[in-house]
């Protein structure tokens, strides 16, 4: 441990993957509690694999695959919503319309894609080591915001996400909210597929909360402490990949899926005595 704590202030790839740690802990703490409470666990795996889609078609015009997923989440966000209420496609149907869609046109564009083929393992499995600072200023300002929207609208979002019918009784704007909230979603995603990939992020956004929630039912606290506990779920899966030379994405879902199950242990054993 020591050896690994002085190493992040001699390599700045560690640095950098430290304080992505925190930094998407927050990020992923935030929206997973609302995505669980508002029951959007497969609407957040379906803009995560449609993302896919956006980084096919940035490597085919040579353009930055980060900024490309960003665009096609976001896109793919809000014509779920559009798909849903104004189409009147069931909401699990335009899902899983949308998710194999994404992944069918990323496949195209990277097979299309004239010369060496690229590596898109670190897309799909993440690989933390791969940081920059853009990536942090980016990962940055996100949580800022987010922490910002949530001090400021804490009681529309809670009502939201709770009652949607309750919401649109008391004048909240339910569709604008919604929308800003998948919006922030899909950039969460897009900001966060470097530290576990495409295929492991649905669980880095859903296992915080749900720890959490077995031991209280507060939104705030579950809020708080998904934040912490998914900055401390990747720090520690990057200190595990950095023992036994793993990927880093990979032991995070490991480490918080061990926790979920001594949690629930702890909490089953409690309730019976």
């Amino acid at each position: 441990m020591i050896d690994f704590i002085r190493e992040l202030f001699e390599f700045r790839f560690l640095s950098h993957a430290a304080v992505a740690c925190l930094l998407a802990g927050v990020a992923c703490g935030i929206m997973g509690t609302y995505i669980v409470c508002r029951r959007l666990v497969f609407l957040s795996g379906g803009i995560t694999h449609a993302s896919f889609g956006g980084i096919g078609i940035a490597y085919y015009l040579g353009l930055n695959p980060i900024a490309g997923a960003g665009v096609f989440a976001v896109a793919s966000a809000l014509s779920m919503e559009l798909l849903s209420q104004k189409m009147k496609i069931r909401e699990d149907s335009a899902i899983g319309i949308l998710w194999s869609v994404g992944m069918a046109v990323g496949t195209v564009m990277v097979t299309l894609t004239p010369g060496y083929a690229p590596n898109l393992m670190s897309f799909l499995f993440g690989n933390i080591l791969t940081i920059t600072v853009a990536d942090l200023w980016a990962m940055g300002v996100l949580a800022g915001v987010l922490l910002l929207v949530f001090a400021l609208f804490y009681r529309p979002i809670l009502y939201i996400a709770f009652d949607r019918e309750y919401a649109r009784t008391q004048g909240l704007p339910v569709g604008w909210v919604n929308g800003a909230m998948m919006a922030l979603t899909a950039v969460t995603i897009v900001l966060s597929i470097r530290l576990v990939g495409i295929v492991l992020l649905i669980s880095l956004l859903t296992l915080p909360p749900v720890i959490v929630n077995s031991v209280t039912r507060s939104y705030r606290k579950i809020t708080v402490w998904s934040c912490l506990l998914s900055a401390a779920g990747t720090f520690t899966g990057l200190f595990v990949s950095y023992k036994m030379d793993i990927p880093s994405g990979a032991a995070t879902i490991i480490v918080l899926s061990l926790t979920l199950i001594l949690v629930k242990t702890i909490v089953y054993f409690g309730k019976k005595r």
